[in-house]
């Protein structure tokens, strides 16, 4: 096995000098195991000449055979070693990721400090068959037949703004808004449903009014915080802002909303333990703390 090594790199590279780079071994230590399966053999798989080598058609025609099972022995040692491997990849919308999991992530990190965790924030479904990635809390309805779906929390569109723009614009009862600047945002694009239910207003009327639109959720939060509208977003994003009391939910309807924040994954995926670990961390975390 081990003259199979140097011979398949040699082969590759068409180079002694290059594959003993790659082994991390001589030269020499290269031409020698290579003249020994040669002997084994009984054939010559390279022509030697000055500072370079020529694969013969008997070592060109071998290569072709053993490279595929080479390969093949590569490819299940590093599945192996994956198998086995502590880090968990992630991936969350970044308004989830900054407004509720990065105050929370020390706690896993603490509790659990063999597993390495990698995150990565996308809108974007994830495509678990292409892309390196374990799990995903994804924003949804819930319904996808290729995943396994577990509910983290059903999503909710309240109105926040700050006490001192709440008095300003005299803001006692939903209608009142009509005397608001509206923070639109795509995440949470509901304001036309919310002002028709809860305070009479039409689409109609609501596209007249003052409005800022943004495309994150992060933007329209930030810039309720600095008193320049009311924003229409999620109890599970200003958790952090209404306990500080930096913003408040000046009316108490809320919108029921049909889609929520789920931990997915593959459906039928062999979990890894830090893998369960991670998820089953992250729904007992959802549990412990429901939104109000």
């Amino acid at each position: 096995m081990k003259a199979l090594t140097y011979f398949e790199s040699a082969m590759r590279l068409r180079s002694f000098s290059l594959a003993s780079e790659e082994l991390s071994v001589t030269p020499g230590a290269v031409g020698q195991q290579i003249r020994k399966l040669e002997e084994w053999l009984g054939v010559s798989l390279f022509i030697r000449q000055v500072r370079q080598i020529q694969p013969t058609p008997e070592g060109l025609s071998y290569w072709g055979h053993v490279q595929p099972s080479l390969a093949r022995i590569v490819d299940a040692s590093q599945a192996l070693r994956e198998s086995r491997r502590t880090g968990v990849w992630v991936s969350m919308p970044p308004s989830f990721a900054a407004k509720w999991f990065a105050r929370r992530m020390s706690a896993f990190v603490t509790s659990h400090p063999d597993v390495a965790l990698h995150l990565d924030t996308s809108v974007a479904p994830v495509d678990f068959g292409g892309e390196a990635v374990d799990l995903a809390v994804r924003y949804f309805d819930g319904i996808d037949p290729q995943l396994e779906v577990q509910l983290l929390y059903a999503d909710q569109a309240s109105v926040y703004c700050t006490t001192g723009y709440a008095r300003q614009r005299g803001l006692h009862e939903p209608r009142d808004l009509a005397k608001a600047t509206l923070l639109h945002n795509t995440f949470h694009p509901h304001w036309d449903e919310w002002l028709a239910r809860f305070a009479g207003i039409t689409p109609v009327t609501t596209a007249a009014l003052d409005a800022i639109h943004c495309d994150q959720s992060l933007i329209t939060i930030d810039a309720a915080k600095r008193g320049q509208g009311v924003v229409l977003t999620s109890p599970l994003l200003t958790e952090e802002e209404v306990s500080e009391g930096s913003l408040i939910e000046p009316f108490e309807q809320r919108l029921p909303l049909v889609k929520g924040f789920h931990i997915v994954h593959q459906r039928q995926a062999r979990l890894r333990p830090a893998v369960h670990a991670f998820k089953d961390w992250l729904v007992g975390e959802a549990a412990s703390r429901p939104l109000e």
